[in-house]
């Protein structure tokens, strides 16, 4: 198993908890997501598994260092760079790439036009256009490569009681710091559908390219079933992340 995060730190100790390898990188740096591509590349010959669990909202509306609108970035491109990277080994493994998507994505709307959101930006909207490319991805991915062995899911673990936004200006980092962290679920209950995705056979127990949460089939914001929608978002994905 090999665990990635931003913090040395803190990616460092969970790797020492679980006895796994660790890597860092910034997702909201594509150069760091290109070395980390050839990191893993470098030492694992065969990976069974890639869990994109990257996720971020940022609150105000910031661009990155390549120019992209830094929610989206770090929700879609930089997952989407560090899969495409991988291809070759993904397919050799014939692997399951699973991606972490949310509820969220039922407020989220896609305009291949603005994807770095100058002429509308909020930060519910940014996070769940986010989470929603997230699905269009995985359904696309689906598309393009399960004649080669690839299988994919995307899924909403939950609204779990994490870390997640401390560091954002959004208002919904509060949810996390009130009453409401009580009803959150534990990270082990959020990782529930991962596991089920994992340990499951796509076409048995689960069906490739679709979105899941609580281990069943989820409905998703109706763009998610845009099949046009999701061949132009990866084409424009790779426009985006080209070096």
């Amino acid at each position: 198993m090999v665990v990635v995060g931003r913090s040395t730190t803190k990616t460092k100790a969970l790797a020492q908890e679980i006895g796994a390898d660790y890597f860092t990188a910034d997702f909201a740096e594509l150069a760091q997501v290109r070395q980390l591509a050839a990191d893993l590349k470098a030492k694992y010959p065969r990976i069974d598994v890639l869990a994109n669990n990257a996720g971020g909202i940022m609150g105000k509306r910031t661009i990155t260092v390549d120019g992209n609108e830094s929610t989206f970035q770090i929700n879609h491109l930089a997952p989407f760079l560090l899969t495409t990277e991988l291809m070759d080994t993904l397919i050799a493994s014939r692997a399951k790439v699973i991606n972490t998507s949310s509820a969220a994505n039922s407020f989220g709307k896609l305009d291949l036009f603005d994807l770095t959101s100058e002429r509308k930006y909020s930060t519910n909207r940014a996070y769940g256009t986010g989470k929603l490319a997230n699905i269009l991805f995985t359904s696309e991915l689906h598309r393009r490569y399960s004649e080669q062995g690839i299988t994919t899911a995307a899924f909403h673990p939950g609204v779990v009681r994490t870390n997640f936004a401390a560091e954002s200006t959004s208002p919904m980092r509060h949810a996390y710091k009130t009453i409401l962290n009580r009803f959150m679920l534990t990270p082990d209950q959020g990782a529930q559908t991962l596991l089920w995705l994992i340990k499951g056979t796509a076409g048995t127990d689960w069906i490739s390219g679709l979105y899941y949460a609580k281990s069943a089939l989820a409905k998703a914001n109706k763009q998610a079933y845009d099949a046009t929608l999701a061949k132009d978002l990866w084409d424009k994905s790779v426009e985006l992340v080209a070096a």
